[in-house]
């Protein structure tokens, strides 16, 4: 027990390391899937290339934001480390959202605005 009568709770350290590996698995997957995914995405799949490379390259850096969390998460050794990392994470995801939302609405905006100036290939027809 701890001074304030409240009992003190640790996570086994073999429990730790058997979650480590697993994620260390679920990564290497993970990321084989986003490289396949990149790899094989048509250039023009969502608008423009410029908006698919930010989609992808904020997928790749959230996916890997997460499993930073999930490795920190791993080695915390009590409830109280579990919240403080908690709240750190979500609030840098916040602030992650926000910018990725308002660079993807401009780059999407953009990408309209060009496409609108853009004549059709082979000229107008009557």
């Amino acid at each position: 027990m701890t001074g304030s009568g409240t009992p003190k709770f640790e996570i086994p350290t073999d429990m730790r390391k058997m979650n480590e590996q697993s994620l260390e698995q679920v990564k290497t997957a993970i990321n084989a899937y986003l490289q396949f995914f990149k790899s094989n995405m048509p250039e023009n799949a969502l608008g423009s290339s410029a908006l698919s490379d930010k989609i992808l390259g904020y997928a790749e850096r959230n996916v890997a934001s997460a499993f930073e969390f999930a490795q920190r998460l791993a080695q915390v050794k009590n409830v109280q480390d579990i919240f403080m990392l908690q709240t750190e994470f979500m609030r840098a995801q916040m602030q992650a959202m926000a910018e990725q939302t308002k660079d993807l609405g401009e780059t999407t905006t953009k990408a309209l605005a060009d496409s609108m100036r853009t004549p059709p290939k082979g000229g107008l027809s009557s």
